[in-house]
């Protein structure tokens, strides 16, 4: 059986929203998966299964979830080699050139684990709507697909 770990950093409740989602969708399709807040949450829990997924916020201009630092500067330290990870959070296209950044950071933080990327970050404005949902469901899917093959 497939296993996953969904880890969310929120605010506004967006993106425990999109954990949400994207949890539901794996345990509609078999998977094994917990979902915890990130101030909660050890990154090594992601050593234990086969899929890693981050729901972050971004703050103000660009800055990561306050609450998730630890979680991340810890994250770029483990080896996740043979994982599949997947980054989708919420953000305010107000922000601009900063609009959803910490999708990207998580990226490149699971880039330095040697895990591999299972889908294209996802990005979505404020709370996820129906067309965000289809997107979410096809990022899970993308997910499995690529832990069944690895």
């Amino acid at each position: 059986m497939i296993t996953a770990h969904v880890v969310y950093a929120t605010i506004t409740g967006n993106n425990e929203d999109i954990a949400d989602i994207v949890t539901e969708y794996f345990e509609d399709h078999g998977v094994d998966v917990e979902e915890t807040e990130i101030s909660q949450t050890d990154p090594a829990v992601f050593e234990d299964v086969d899929i890693c997924v981050v729901c972050p916020y971004t703050y103000d201009e660009g800055a990561l979830p306050e609450e998730g630092m630890d979680f991340y500067d810890d994250l770029a330290e483990l080896d996740l080699t043979g994982k599949v990870y997947g980054v989708a959070g919420s953000g305010d296209t107000f922000y601009e050139d900063y609009y959803n950044v910490s999708v990207d950071k998580f990226d490149e933080a699971f880039q330095k684990t040697g895990a591999t990327r299972g889908s294209d970050g996802v990005k979505i404005n404020l709370e996820p709507d129906e067309d965000d949902i289809t997107k979410l469901d096809a990022f899970a899917q993308d997910l499995i697909e690529k832990a069944k093959a690895n």
